[in-house]
This record gives structure tokens, sequence and C-alpha cells, in this order.
């Protein structure tokens, strides 16, 4: 990531938050470029969403909407819809899972998905995905150990969105810290989830009466997040809780990591694989650092990244964008900042 120039075209933007950013992501719309979506991370219960997008003109981001949201938002998702058939929706998981439209800058809830009919009483949701080969499908991960699987009815002809539980299931023996589905054709089956047991588990909605563990940290430290990789589906990438590296994995060759990338100095909080190559990845940290590697020398061993930056802060969230795959977002304390790569 190369320093600012001098000129037409920035390397950099940066945006101030009122508050301590933490759920962050980008729209996939192609008429919707530069457009994210960052949630709050404020102690109490009075938490916000902005909805903002930088103007490429000016160089700065104009904010254009903000919407309530009790808990800080634990994930933030676009629906996946890269052509602009379906409703503009955004996605934010807490203590339940909403659904909101986005409709010339105004925000509405669409629906509220709660699986706790009979109780006032609901589990945290740590984080969710949302189906790329089937954007009427989302899963939610749970600290209460179980991953559920939603059904959405985007409804063109009424013009209104809802869901329905299409499967719950036991996920892990502790809590389930994140949930990502396959970004293979069959995607649309297939899933994986990291949890408080240190394993990584993969699962088929098609058959769900078992799991396969396609890794187990050697102590049980819990693993936080996951991501598959968005060109090459046999690899996925995970991290520990307070673990300043991050784990690849070979679905062809589970158990064993296939590259463990290792040079933060403080814990990764973040990662992100590139949109448009099998074998970049972004990791970024409490180092303030956020790094991209190339794994391309695998199964030899990956000694350093091929970029770095570093930023004024903790860096608690990286994305990159999946239709503008030169740029990257990255978030600490109360910034968000995009960087051309």
């Amino acid at each position: 990531m190369s320093k600012p120039q001098v000129g037409k075209k920035k390397e950099i933007y940066k945006y101030n938050a009122p508050w301590t950013v933490y759920g962050m992501n980008w729209s996939v719309r192609p008429d919707k470029k530069f457009r994210l979506a960052l949630g709050s991370f404020i102690e109490e219960y009075s938490n916000k969403v902005q909805i903002v997008q930088l103007d490429e003109e000016s160089g700065d981001f104009i904010l254009r909407s903000t919407f309530d949201h009790p808990y800080p938002t634990t994930k933030i998702v676009w629906i996946p819809d890269e052509r602009g058939h379906y409703p503009d929706l955004v996605a934010t998981s807490g203590d339940y899972l909403r659904v909101w439209n986005v409709s010339n800058d105004e925000v509405k809830l669409e629906t509220l998905l709660n699986n706790n009919k009979n109780s006032d009483y609901c589990a945290p949701l740590t984080s969710f995905d949302w189906n790329e080969v089937d954007p009427n499908i989302l899963g939610t991960s749970s600290i209460d150990t179980t991953c559920t699987i939603w059904g959405l009815e985007t409804g063109q002809p009424i013009g209104r969105v809802q869901g329905h539980v299409k499967t719950q299931l036991i996920a892990h023996d502790k809590e389930v810290y994140d949930i990502a589905f396959s970004r293979a054709c069959s995607g649309r089956d297939t899933f994986a989830s990291v949890g408080g047991d240190g394993s990584v588990r993969m699962f088929d909605l098609r058959h769900l009466e078992h799991s396969t563990i396609i890794y187990e940290e050697a102590q049980h430290t819990p693993l936080l997040r996951l991501a598959w990789n968005k060109q090459d589906p046999n690899y996925l990438s995970t991290f520990a809780l307070d673990s300043m590296e991050t784990i690849i994995l070979d679905m062809r060759m589970p158990c064993t990591p296939v590259a463990r990338l290792s040079n933060h100095r403080a814990a990764i909080n973040g990662m992100a694989w590139a949109p448009h190559s099998s074998c970049h990845i972004c990791t970024s940290a409490d180092d303030h650092q956020a790094l991209i590697w190339d794994i391309q020398p695998m199964p030899r061993a990956i000694e350093d990244p091929i970029l770095a930056y570093t930023a004024e802060g903790e860096i608690n969230n990286v994305k990159w964008a999946t239709n503008q795959p030169d740029w990257i977002a990255i978030s600490y304390n109360k910034s968000v900042e995009i960087l051309r790569v």
C-alpha cells in the first residue's frame, strides 16, 4: 500500500465517526460504489449504524443515513447482490439478526429474526453470513452453541422481506464464534463454523445429521473467525483467541494447516481474502498493522507479507471490497480508512 500521492486520485481516504467503529462492510451493488455501513461500539443500549459513501470528486465521505441499533453490531453484511436484482438490503447481528431496507438513503427495519419465540431471553449472536450462491439464505452463530440457517423471502411482488428458520443445529460443544458459507458452486449447502472448543467444523444442509471436524487447536484455544477463499473453495483461514498468526487450511488435507502467517506482533482481529485472486489475503491486528500476503508458495513456508500498512491505532476489522478489488477498508478507534492496494 503506497503513500498518498499528490494528484487527482488519492491512495487513502479517511472517515471519522462520532464513536468507536466495530462492525463494518462494503456494499456490493454496482451502482453504489465506495459505500460502507459502519456500526458503533457503545457500552449502553444506544448504538448506531451509519451508511457513508465516498464522493470521488471531493474526496470526502458523505453521511447518507444513520439508524439506531440496540447493542453493538457483531457483524454487518450487505446482500450479496452484484447485479442489483434484489431490494437494497443490509443485515446486522447483535441480540437478533435484523434485515434493513435502504431506499433513497432512508433505512427501515424489514424483519427481525428471532429464534426464541417462547422466551424473552435471547442468546447473543456472535456473527452471521449471507449466502452468496443463494441470497435467500443466511446463517447465524450464537453463544448458545447453535447455528441457525434462515430462509428469507425478499418478496419482490409485495415488496416485503420476511424470514423463517430453515434449521437450527447444535454446532459446537461451546460458544460458536463465526459461521461462513463456502464460495463453491455447491456453497448453497456447505458451511463451516468455529467456536470456543477450538475446532473448525464443516456442515452440509442436505445431511445435517453429522458434521466433519477439519481442524482442531491442540490446546483447544477458542477460534474466533473463519473466512473462505473467494476464488478457490479448497482454502479457508482462521485464527485463535489472542493469537498472532493466521492459519490457512486446505480442505483436501484437513487437520494440518497448510500455512501459518505469523508476522503480526499483537493479537489478530481480522482477515479478508481478495475477491479477485485465490492467493492473496489481508490480516489485521492490535499491532496497528494490515498485512497483505501472497500464499502462492504453499506448501513452502510464507515468511513475509508482500505489503504492509500501519494505522494510527489497533485495527479491529478489515474488509476487501467485492466489486472494487483495488480497495481495502480498515477500522480502528473512531476511524475508517480505505486503502488503494
